[in-house]
């Protein structure tokens, strides 16, 4: 009875396309390396700023 719900709710969902998929993919890859790069460059910032202190 439970997976028989879950199956029908299952089959109301709007899956992605392909191409849908790989432009969120992208998306995401690009946002986490910038998000990456940000905090490289805080940690490198206060680091620096701790030598002098």
């Amino acid at each position: 009875m439970f997976f028989d719900e879950v199956g029908a709710e299952l089959k109301k969902c709007a899956w992605p396309n392909r191409a849908e998929l790989f432009d969120s993919t992208i998306v995401v890859v690009v946002s986490v390396g910038l998000l990456g790069l940000f905090v490289a460059l805080c940690d490198v910032l206060l680091r620096e700023l701790m030598k002098l202190v």
